[in-house]
């Protein structure tokens, strides 16, 4: 592209969550949950039109901005329920900023608040995909080895038989073919045009960017909340001893 594109990066964080309540501001290893995400997208700000926070909770407002991020508006009640899909909640947000800037968006990052590991070298990734090729969306995925479609069974007159593909005994887990691939939710980079229009976060054209088995976590429980707590520790006990 001739000009630098318009990226704009909305991170969604309703205050209603279930099963871990209040989850997105959970202080975890000394602040909160939500404040790793707005942190890694600000060490790109350059690279963004604007990065804001859309939520319908005051006190998630308040923090987001404590941290740096923008809270352009209070997201509505209605798109802040327990089933309302992210696309709707996307185009809310670039209708807003469109309307508020004079401007087109070119390209949508959501960054989900619930994994705090991701680095800015994953997103750096994703928008050198997404740039550098034709697509609708970059979608960041993981090689999964324990979850492989080989090991999927399906029970039919009491009996255990292969749901999609028959498993070889004795295969070793890294050769079981072809490789299989899993959503993360840690990265979605898609086209304006493929959100707004075609009301799609991945339209036709998805590239996958590939990350390392393990190099984040989606926070949806406590135990995923105290195993991202270890991770961190570790991640920042590993750091000093590089220094």
């Amino acid at each position: 592209m001739s000009h630098q594109p318009k990226i704009l990066t909305v991170i969604p964080a309703r205050g209603g969550s279930k099963e871990l309540p209040r989850k997105n501001i959970l202080e975890i290893s000394g602040k909160p949950l939500i404040a790793y995400t707005i942190e890694i997208a600000l060490k790109l700000k350059s690279l963004f039109h604007r990065i804001i926070v859309s939520t319908d909770d005051l006190e998630i407002a308040e923090i987001s901005k404590n941290y740096g991020a923008e809270v352009p508006f209070i997201r509505d009640k209605e798109l802040s329920l327990d089933t309302t899909p992210m696309v709707p909640v996307l185009k809310n947000a670039v209708k807003f900023i469109e309307d508020q800037d004079k401007i087109n968006i070119d390209w949508v990052l959501l960054l989900q608040p619930t994994d705090p590991l991701r680095e800015s070298g994953d997103i750096k990734n994703a928008l050198k995909l997404g740039l550098n090729n034709e697509c609708d969306s970059v979608i960041s995925v993981e090689r999964v080895y324990s979850h492989h479609p080989t090991l999927m069974k399906k029970i039919v007159d009491n009996k255990i038989e292969p749901f999609f593909i028959n498993e070889v005994e004795g295969t070793a887990r890294q050769n079981y073919n072809p490789p299989a691939y899993m959503r993360n939710g840690s990265i979605y980079l898609t086209k304006r045009q493929t959100l707004m229009d075609d009301e799609s976060i991945r339209g036709d054209i998805s590239i996958p960017l590939i990350m390392e088995e393990g190099s984040r976590i989606s926070i949806d429980s406590y135990n995923d909340f105290k195993l991202a707590e270890l991770l961190i520790k570790e991640r920042v006990l590993s750091s000093h001893d590089k220094k």
